[in-house]
């Protein structure tokens, strides 16, 4: 009887997966009929009257309010609105990334994304070793491997999937055919990554996801564990590290940028210093972040708070 029951509660689950998984498909195929610019400013708007309805919304509040001691109730309001904006620019973003990427360095006039730091992509390029690249959840950040793979970069990016497996599949399949090699985001995903390395690729990851366990640091003067993998990655291979962004401009126009490589601190043996490494990767997305707070996602339960609400 329990065996039953058990198959019942999972068939239940799995429709219920696919139901929201068909909506998604839905709305995505929706945005297929607008031209970008009018899909990405429509789902902007969409998801700024979505957003403040949604349990989320009280989260986003208060890491706002928690990062940001310093400003009032209505500049908070309007960073949390922006925020909710991004998100859905996102989702609109992600269905049009064939279109939305046409860097050209030979084009006579600017396109609609822009590049800094190209010497440094012609360079890992041409003189081929291992490296490491990371970036954090703000503006159109899916660009950033598209953009490699387009200056011919062996690039492996590490992911983590959706929840839902049927979206997962759909979006692997998708970002594998415009990013390059993916590693989802598993037990074993460090020793995929290690071996890339070891081979003398690059690798590519996102270093402001929550983590439960983990490096004790600080974000926004505020305790965090982090990730220790890019650190341990780095220490492991004495790769180059370098920070990227991307930055959403007006007129639904993006800026891709990669900078020079980071100096990491080391102890007094000459040892990369872990801890003191994955401080300094989230003073650097820290940094990025209140350059533009509009553009990262607040929603992100990044302290991981989310059981006091």
């Amino acid at each position: 009887m329990k065996m039953v029951i058990t198959r019942i509660v999972l068939a239940l689950y799995h429709f219920r997966q696919w139901v929201i998984a068909q909506i998604a498909f839905g709305f995505l195929n929706l945005l297929k009929l607008f031209p970008a610019d009018r899909a990405i400013s429509l789902a902007d708007r969409i998801m700024r009257r979505i957003g403040p309805l949604t349990g989320r919304h009280r989260l986003v509040i208060y890491n706002l309010k928690r990062a940001f001691p310093e400003k009032n109730d209505a500049e908070i309001r309007a960073i949390a609105l922006g925020s909710w904006g991004s998100l859905g620019r996102m989702v609109a973003e992600y269905v049009f990334l064939d279109r939305l990427y046409d860097f050209d360095p030979a084009a006579d006039k600017p396109g609609r994304v822009e590049v800094s730091g190209i010497p440094i992509f012609l360079d890992l390029r041409e003189n081929p070793r291992p490296f490491i690249v990371f970036t954090a959840h703000s503006g159109c950040f899916e660009l950033l491997p598209v953009a490699g793979n387009s200056f011919g970069l062996s690039v492996t990016v590490l992911f983590r999937p959706p929840n839902n497996p049927y979206i997962g599949e759909k979006v692997f399949s998708f970002r594998a055919a415009r990013m390059g090699k993916l590693v989802p985001s598993h037990a074993g995903s460090s020793f995929a990554l290690a071996k890339m390395l070891e081979e003398g690729g690059g690798v590519g990851v996102l270093v402001d996801q929550k983590f439960h366990k983990g490096v004790k640091t600080t974000f926004f003067g505020h305790p965090v564990n982090t990730n220790p993998l890019l650190a341990k990655l780095a220490r492991q291979f004495e790769c180059e590290v370098y920070p990227a962004r991307c930055v959403r401009l007006p007129g639904n126009r993006y800026r891709l940028e990669i900078e020079p490589q980071l100096a990491l601190p080391r102890k007094a043996d000459g040892a990369l210093d872990v801890n003191a490494t994955a401080q300094l990767l989230n003073d650097k997305v820290e940094s990025w972040v209140r350059e533009y707070p509009e553009q990262w996602l607040w929603y992100h339960d990044r302290w991981n708070i989310k059981n006091q609400f």
